[in-house]
């Protein structure tokens, strides 16, 4: 499940990331207003007034309460940094196969083309890539 902001995440605090994703086997932490505990995957989109939050607080908080996947995306800078959870309860950065391509931990099968969060592809572009013709 794929859910977009307005919607919170309660951890410690209550936090609504701009994305985040649940996974079928913890579809019984969504309630009908909220996520009561982590998410899977979160993603927020970097902005001025946000970056102190989203690389500080936040990084902190979802480390902290065990999300599994944290995106940061800044279109600004035109920069994508993907963490992981490892065993020690800490992040690492994880780095795109050959800088261009991230391969999702948490969404079996998911990858995505990192340059495409700034030049999106046209359509036919996208079957190609996906070798659908």
């Amino acid at each position: 499940m794929v859910l977009s902001a307005p919607f919170q995440m309660k951890l410690e605090r209550g936090r609504e990331p701009d994305l985040l994703f649940v996974a079928s086997e913890h579809l019984e932490r969504l309630k009908e207003a909220y996520l009561e505990g982590p998410a899977d995957l979160v993603v927020e989109i970097v902005s001025p007034e946000s970056v102190g939050r989203d690389r500080g607080e936040k990084f902190c908080e979802y480390e902290q309460a065990g999300v599994p996947e944290y995106w940061l995306i800044d279109p600004l800078r035109e920069q994508a940094e993907f963490c992981q959870l490892g065993a020690q309860g800490r992040y690492r950065m994880v780095m795109p196969e050959a800088g261009e391509i991230y391969h999702s931990a948490v969404v079996p099968g998911f990858w995505l083309r990192v340059a495409w969060l700034w030049q999106p592809p046209s359509i036919l572009e996208t079957l190609r890539e996906l070798a659908l013709i």
